[in-house]
C-alpha cells in the first residue's frame, strides 16, 4: 500500500478545471517530482496536499489517514517554497525553530533539534545571522531544515531552485537529493526543468492540462514516451515523416527505404505518423550496429569547443545530432551532401 495516495483528485476554480482526476501512489521515502509546464496544475496538486486548496473532488491520504479535509498545520507536512518566505525578523535559528515554537516543543529540545538540522545542511556556524546577510542558496537550505526541522510526514518542494542561477541550482540539487535519501522522507517536488526532475527523481509524473500523461522512471520518461506531449517535453527530438508499410511487423517507408521497426503498429498500412529520434541516437555518417543510413544535406554547423552541432535536412524532416570535435576530423561545410545512420530500435512512432 502506498504511503501517500491520491485518489481522483480534481480542482476547480469556478469554470476552469486545472486538475482533472489526478491519481498517484507514492511509497514511503520515495522521491516524486511533478513536471510540466506553466499552468499544467502541477502546484495546484502540491497544494491541495499541503492543504493550501480543498480539492473540488477526490481524495488525499496519508500513512492510510485521510487528510483531505484536515487544516495544513494537521497534516504534519513540511513545505519548501520558491520564495524561501524566510522571516526578515528572525535570526536563521529562529526560523529553523519557527514550526517547533508553534508545536510548543520544549526549549532544550528545540536548540538541539536546530543545531542538528543546521549541521544536516552544511551552516551550522550561521544560527545567528539573519535572512538578507545569506545568499540565496544559503537562504534556501535555510527554508529547506525549517521543513524538516518538524519532522513531517512528507515534504513538499514547490520549485525551490528556480531562483538560483545554474551553478548553485546544480550543487543544490544534488544537496537536497542526499538530504531526502539520509533522512529516508517521502518527497514531491514541482519543477519545470526537465533536467531537474531527470536527475534527482526515483519517478517522474509528467503533468499537462490537468492530468498525468506519463508516470516512470526518469529512464522510461525519456526512452518510452507514453505520448507525443511527454515525447516533445522530456529531452530534444528530431522528427520525421513516414508511412506504415506493413503494420503487422511494424515496417515503415521513410525517404523510400523500409525500416523494419521489429514491433506491432496500432495504424493501418498507408497511414501517415511521425518518427521521433533522440539526437544521441543519430551519427553523422555510416557506424557499426545502426541500420538505417539516409542522404541528408548539411544545413548548420555550430562549434561549441569539444562538441559540434550539426543540422542536416534529410528531406523527410530536419535532424539535430552531435559529434565530438576531432583535430583530425573537421567537420563537413554547409551545403554539403552526407549522409546520416540510426537505429531503428531507437526510432519513436508519435502516432502510434
Amino acid at each position: 500500500m502506498s504511503f501517500l495516495t491520491i485518489s481522483a483528485l480534481r480542482k476547480s476554480f469556478g469554470a476552469n478545471t486545472v486538475v482533472k482526476e489526478f491519481d498517484l501512489g507514492v511509497q514511503k521515502g520515495e522521491f516524486i517530482s511533478l513536471l510540466g509546464p506553466s499552468g499544467c496544475g502541477k502546484t495546484t496538486v502540491l497544494r491541495m496536499v499541503a492543504g493550501f486548496e480543498t480539492p473540488s473532488a477526490g481524495r488525499i491520504h496519508i500513512d492510510g489517514q485521510d487528510v483531505t479535509a484536515l487544516r495544513p498545520n494537521q497534516r504534519n507536512i513540511g513545505m519548501v517554497f520558491q520564495a524561501y518566505a524566510l522571516f526578515p525578523n528572525l535570526s536563521v535559528a529562529e526560523n529553523v525553530a519557527f514550526g517547533l515554537r508553534a508545536a510548543r516543543v520544549p526549549k532544550p529540545q528545540i536548540a538541539a533539534r536546530v543545531a542538528e538540522m543546521l549541521e544536516l545542511i552544511g551552516l551550522p556556524d550561521l544560527g545567528g545571522r539573519y535572512p538578507f546577510q545569506l545568499s540565496g542558496g544559503q537562504q534556501q537550505r535555510i527554508a529547506l531544515a525549517r521543513a524538516l526541522a518538524v519532522q513531517p510526514r512528507v515534504l513538499l518542494l514547490d520549485e525551490p531552485l528556480s531562483a538560483l542561477d545554474a551553478k548553485i541550482r546544480v550543487s543544490l540539487r544534488t544537496e537536497i537529493r542526499e538530504i531526502q535519501r539520509r533522512l529516508g522522507i517521502t518527497t514531491i517536488f514541482v519543477t519545470h526543468d526537465q533536467e531537474e526532475a531527470l536527475s534527482m527523481s526515483d519517478r517522474v509524473v509528467v503533468m499537462n492540462g490537468g492530468i498525468a500523461e506519463q508516470v516512470g522512471a526518469p529512464f522510461e520518461i525519456y526512452n518510452q514516451p507514453a505520448t507525443r506531449f511527454v515525447a516533445g517535453f522530456v529531452g530534444t527530438l528530431n522528427t520525421l515523416q513516414a508511412t506504415v508499410a506493413d503494420a503487422q511487423t511494424g515496417t515503415l517507408s521513410l525517404d523510400g527505404q523500409h525500416v523494419r521497426l521489429g514491433r506491432a503498429l496500432k495504424v493501418p498500412a498507408g497511414s501517415a505518423v511521425s518518427v521521433a529520434l533522440r539526437p544521441e541516437a543519430v551519427r553523422l555518417g555510416r557506424a557499426e550496429g545502426l541500420d538505417v543510413v539516409l542522404k541528408a544535406r548539411i544545413d548548420e554547423v555550430n562549434f561549441l569547443g569539444s562538441v559540434i552541432r550539426i543540422r542536416a535536412d534529410m528531406g523527410v524532416g530536419k535532424v539535430s545530432l552531435d559529434t565530438f570535435n576531432r583535430a583530425d576530423a573537421p567537420p563537413p561545410p554547409v551545403g554539403s551532401e552526407a549522409e546520416v545512420s540510426f537505429a531503428a530500435r531507437d526510432a519513436i512512432v508519435l502516432d502510434h
